[in-house]
């Protein structure tokens, strides 16, 4: 887990020194979380909100950091993550781009008796409706750990 960490940690940062633009913004919208352990499943919605970094890499590659809070809840039962992303993004249009990389989330809860720390694999689009606003779709698919945390996030931003 470290390593993978100080890769992150070592790209973002070749990125950065290397970055031909550097945009922030933050986005926020609605997640959808399901839960699969031992044959059941479970279904929660809830929201996330939270901030990123833009570092352009060429006019068609962009790494984009970011942190956000995620909270669901059903029932009584609420689950509260913290989100890491490190994503790439691929201009594929104009106004068009394909979003793919990991996230880490951290379950805040300690009632909850899954893994603290996710590994999930993001993939997704945005559309950028104007220069500063975009929407972005995503799915979270989980990678490890007994139960899977999926997450579908359906989100609008705005670049700073």
């Amino acid at each position: 887990m470290k390593k993978i960490i100080l890769t992150i940690i070592a790209l973002s940062s070749y990125g950065f020194a290397n970055a031909q633009e550097l945009k922030y913004g933050v986005r926020g919208g609605l997640d959808m979380v399901s839960y699969s352990a031992g044959g059941g499943s479970e279904s929660l919605t809830g929201f996330f909100a939270g901030a990123f970094a833009e570092y352009s890499l060429s006019d068609k590659i962009t790494l984009q950091p970011g942190f956000s809070y995620h909270t669901a809840s059903k029932d009584g039962f609420k689950s509260n993550y913290i989100c890491i992303p490190a994503l790439a993004k691929y201009n594929v249009a104009d106004k068009i781009n394909a979003i793919a990389g990991i996230a880490f989330f951290y379950n805040m809860d300690s009632d909850v008796k899954t893994d603290k720390l996710r590994f999930n694999l993001e993939i997704g689009g945005s559309y950028d409706i104007t220069e500063k606003i975009f929407i972005d779709p995503r799915y979270s698919l989980g990678l490890n750990g007994e139960d899977k945390v999926n997450h579908l996030m359906l989100g609008i931003g705005y670049k700073f």
